[in-house]
């Protein structure tokens, strides 16, 4: 489990193809810190720690989590945001992230204002919007975020600066794909209505 409050910032340093899979090779501040085994957030996406060498280790993504997510677009060079796992006294300064996303969206808009940003994004799928509402949690490329404001196939949210500069929301470009997944609460709830 996560909290969608990013360590660092990684990087890929090699990319290796074997079969469906994809071999992410990441330079990170905090590799020393690392074991096999681990599950890491990258981009908000869960992967397994499966080998550490010359300060450097490996995560795969398998076929299903390269089509459901952006990491397929990431070439050597490409930051992700990091997180561990949060420990169990550890605090929920973000909100419950579970590391598995649930789809893309795009950024379809980034706006400076007074400081922050403003940053758009378009939903994939018109199911998705229940999912989202005005002060909600959403968590985007891993990083916990909050809904400013819920529309029609698409929502806002504010970018302050330090979030900026220590997250991958600084490369984001528009028509840029971001891992999305939506919040575990309301995904249960609607579950349940969809019951009644």
């Amino acid at each position: 489990m996560f909290t969608g409050i990013i360590e660092c910032m990684g990087e890929i340093a090699l990319i290796e193809y074997e079969g469906t899979n994809v071999n992410f090779w990441v330079n990170s501040p905090i590799w020393g810190e690392l074991k096999v085994d681990q599950s890491i957030a990258h981009n908000g996406v869960c992967l397994t720690v499966v080998e550490i060498k010359d300060q450097i280790y490996k995560v795969t993504a398998i076929a299903e989590t390269l089509s459901k997510t952006n990491l397929s677009e990431l070439t050597t060079g490409s930051k992700v945001n990091i997180e561990r796992c949060m420990p169990a006294n550890g605090r929920f300064d973000g909100h419950i992230v579970q590391g598995h996303v649930d789809d893309t969206a795009t950024c379809t808009g980034i706006k400076v204002e007074n400081g922050s940003w403003l940053f758009h994004f378009g939903l994939n799928q018109k199911q998705q919007e229940k999912l989202i509402v005005n002060k909600g949690s959403i968590c985007i490329n891993g990083v916990s975020l909050t809904v400013v404001e819920a529309q029609d196939m698409g929502f806002y949210v504010a970018i302050i600066p330090y979030t900026y500069e220590h997250t991958v929301f600084k490369y984001l470009a528009i028509g840029n794909q971001v891992n999305i997944e939506f919040d575990i609460l309301g995904k249960y709830i609607q579950k349940i209505l969809s019951k009644v």
